[in-house]
C-alpha cells in the first residue's frame, strides 16, 4: 500500500477561499452534508473571513437515524447499501440542499479507519455527492491510503473540489 500524502490544512482553506469568492460572485449558497468528516468541511470553509456570505451551514449525520432525521436519507436505502453507497451520498446532498435551502450542497461518506474496512468498502473508501438547485448532480468515489486525519482531509479537498469544478462547468 502507498500511502498518500494529505495535502495542508492551509492548502484546503485557500481552496475553501477561492471556491467561496466564486460563490459569492456568482450569488449562490452552499450548504455541506458530513459523516466520516465530522464537519471537517464546513470548518475549513469557515476558517475564511466573510464565509457566512456563501454558506448556509452543515449537517453532521454520523449515525444511521441522524441520516434519516435530519437529511431525509431513506431507511430502505440504508439498509439495502449501507451508508457508504453512492445512492446514501446523493440522498445526503439532495437532504442539504433542502434543509438549507441552498444552491449547491456536498455531502460525505465513507470509512476514515484506521478499522471498519470491509472486502468491498475498504478502509478510506469515501462516496462525495453534490446536488445543485439545477438539478445538476455529480458524484465521485475515492480510496484513500492516509491515516484516519489524512484520510478525511483529503475527503474535504475532494468536496471542495467537486464544488470548484461544478462552479467552473458554470462558466
Amino acid at each position: 500500500m502507498t500511502i498518500q500524502t494529505p495535502p495542508t490544512v492551509a492548502e484546503v482553506v485557500a481552496l475553501a477561499g477561492e471556491i467561496g469568492a466564486k460563490l459569492e460572485a456568482v450569488g449562490l449558497i452552499c450548504a455541506t452534508a458530513e459523516s466520516c468528516t465530522g464537519g471537517l468541511i464546513g470548518h475549513l470553509i469557515t476558517e475564511n473571513p466573510g464565509s457566512s456570505h456563501y454558506f448556509a451551514g452543515g449537517a453532521i449525520v454520523y449515525s444511521y437515524a441522524a441520516k434519516e432525521a435530519v437529511l431525509g436519507v431513506r431507511h430502505d436505502t440504508l439498509l439495502r447499501l449501507g451508508a457508504v453507497s453512492a445512492e446514501v451520498a446523493q440522498q445526503m446532498a439532495q437532504g442539504a440542499l433542502r434543509l438549507y435551502s441552498a444552491g449547491v450542497a456536498v455531502s460525505v461518506t465513507g470509512i476514515a479507519g484506521p478499522g471498519g474496512g470491509l472486502p468491498d468498502k475498504p478502509v478510506g473508501a469515501v462516496n462525495i455527492h453534490l446536488s445543485a438547485a439545477d438539478g445538476t448532480e455529480r458524484g465521485a468515489y475515492h480510496v484513500w491510503q492516509s491515516d484516519r486525519s489524512g484520510n478525511k482531509l483529503l475527503s474535504a479537498q475532494a468536496a471542495l473540489q467537486l464544488i470548484a469544478n461544478y462552479l467552473e462547468s458554470r462558466g
